[in-house]
C-alpha cells in the first residue's frame, strides 16, 4: 500500500527503520517520479546527519509515526547518496544506480496519450526538521542546612534512702551500744547526656538525563496552484 499524500508530507525529519525495526536515521528529502508519485527518500545516516543515503518508498509503510522501509539497515547505509538539502532532481544515472543497488526492475515510463500542451501545476510543501540547541544548564549544588534534632537517651542516677533493721538477740553480733555522735558517708553517682557529632556519607547524588520525544505542532502557510479549463460548450466532452 502506497503512502498517502498526508503521510508523505509528514515524512520530513521522521525516524527511519529497516524491516527488522532497527533505526537507520531520519528522513531528509523525498523525490517523486515523472508521474508525481513519491518514489525515493533520503535518510540522514552519518554523524550529525551530513550523509544522506537513498531508499525506495515503494514498499515502505508508516508504523507508530516512523517510516519503515523494506530493506536492511546495511543496504540502505551503503546505497548511493545525495548532498544534504539539495533541490536538484535525480538524473538518469542516479536513478539507474539506485535501481541496480536495490535490485529493482526499472519500468519504462508510460506513454502519455496524445493531447494538447501541458500545464504543470505546482504546490509548496513544508519541509519540517529539527535542530539541536542549548536549552539551559542543570546544576547540582550542595549546601549546608542547620536543623534542630530532638531525641532521648536513658540516664542513670543513684537515689539514697534510709534502711532500718531492728537488732535482736539473733543478729546482735558485734553491735556496740555506744552513745554519741557519728557520721556515715555514701558516694552517689549520676549520668548526664554527652553529645558528640560525626560525619557519615548517606547518599550519592548525580545528574542524569533522558531523551524525551514529543510531538510539537508546526503551523505555516503553503501555496498551491489550481488549473481551470475554459472549453467552448460545443467542444466540451460529454460524460
Amino acid at each position: 500500500m502506497r503512502l498517502t499524500d498526508q503521510q508523505v508530507r509528514s515524512l520530513y525529519g521522521q525516524d527511519v527503520q529497516d524491516r527488522s525495526g532497527a533505526k537507520i536515521g531520519k528522513v531528509g528529502q523525498v523525490w517523486a517520479d515523472a508521474e508525481g508519485r513519491p518514489t525515493w527518500v533520503s535518510v540522514k545516516t552519518g554523524v550529525m546527519g551530513h550523509h544522506e543515503s537513498m531508499a525506495p518508498l515503494g514498499d515502505a509503510r508508516m508504523q507508530d509515526g516512523r517510516l519503515m522501509v523494506a530493506y536492511d539497515k546495511a543496504m540502505v547505509k551503503s546505497a548511493p547518496t545525495v548532498q544534504p538539502d539539495t533541490d536538484q532532481p535525480l538524473n538518469a544515472d542516479q536513478t539507474a544506480q539506485l535501481f541496480a543497488h536495490y535490485r529493482i526492475q526499472q519500468q519504462a515510463p508510460r506513454q502519455a496519450p496524445q493531447s494538447g500542451g501541458d500545464v504543470i501545476r505546482s504546490e509548496e510543501r513544508l519541509r519540517v526538521g529539527t535542530e539541536s540547541q542549548p536549552a539551559g544548564k542543570a546544576v547540582l549544588h550542595k549546601y549546608v542546612v542547620t536543623e534542630d534534632v530532638h531525641t532521648t537517651v536513658p540516664v542513670e542516677h543513684d537515689e539514697a534512702y534510709v534502711q532500718r533493721e531492728p537488732i535482736t538477740a539473733a543478729n546482735a553480733g558485734n553491735a556496740r551500744a555506744d552513745i554519741g555522735e557519728s557520721e556515715q558517708e555514701m558516694t552517689l553517682r549520676a549520668e548526664r547526656p554527652v553529645v558528640g557529632k560525626e560525619q557519615v556519607p548517606v547518599e550519592r547524588v548525580r545528574l542524569a538525563k533522558d531523551e524525551v520525544v514529543q510531538d510539537q505542532a508546526v503551523d505555516d502557510r503553503v501555496r498551491h496552484e489550481e488549473v481551470e479549463a475554459n472549453i467552448p460548450e460545443p467542444s466540451r466532452r460529454r460524460r
